[in-house]
């Protein structure tokens, strides 16, 4: 498995984990909590565009990836 391989699944992984939190924090009652998984939500995010962009150069210097 390539390094630019691992880090698709990676980016993979953290989507799933930003739509879980937003489900979440949609789905609790408890406004504390839901204050919680909003900003891990966003914390989740900035990780997500750093992927992302890292994404974007690996497949620059390694196009057949």
């Amino acid at each position: 498995m390539t390094v630019g391989s691992q880090v698709k699944g990676c980016y993979s992984s953290i989507k799933s984990i930003e739509s879980s939190l937003e489900i979440l924090a949609n789905k609790v009652q408890d406004e504390q909590a839901e204050q919680t998984f909003k900003m891990v939500e966003n914390i989740i995010s900035e990780i997500k565009r750093d992927l992302h962009n890292q994404v974007i150069e690996l497949s620059k210097q390694e196009p057949q990836y």
